[in-house]
């Protein structure tokens, strides 16, 4: 929260108790919808509704100290930025997410790059399937 007081600082704005809230459930959620985050903002602070989290996320993403990716058809999910960028494996059948190292993509960001002068942003990337639990047995791709 440190970190987050000193960029808020820099740009003449404070740190609020919601601020810091809607921040902590980022992070403690992992990956996580703004319903999500207001539901778990709620249980400590009764008093912070849904646009104060959506303008809050806003804020947070632009400071660049969280991120979204399209996750499904519905709302962003919001995680944390900084700790080690990661791309989205996303199962269709129960609905998991799992991270993806970003390694594992650079033979397409690369093949992108020099074919299609494309840069990928990885950190938006989201492939979608069946986890190993929901894809039948034997199935191929």
């Amino acid at each position: 929260m440190e970190e987050l007081a000193e960029v808020l600082r820099s740009r003449g704005l404070r740190l609020t108790a919601p601020r810091q809230l809607v921040l902590e459930a980022v992070y403690r959620l992992r990956h996580a919808t703004p319903d999500q985050i207001h539901a778990d903002v709620a249980e400590r602070a009764a008093g912070v509704n849904i646009t104060t989290v959506y303008r809050t996320l806003e804020l947070l993403e632009e400071l660049e100290l969280i991120t979204h990716a399209h996750l499904s058809h519905g709302a962003p999910t919001y995680h944390p930025v900084g700790e080690h960028s990661h791309a989205h494996l996303v199962c269709r059948g129960c609905g998991s997410v799992e991270e993806l190292p970003t390694a594992m993509l650079d033979g397409l960001s690369g093949e992108l790059l020099g074919t299609r002068g494309f840069r990928l942003d990885i950190g938006h990337v989201a492939l979608f399937g069946l986890c190993g639990k929901c894809a039948p047995e034997g199935a191929s791709c």
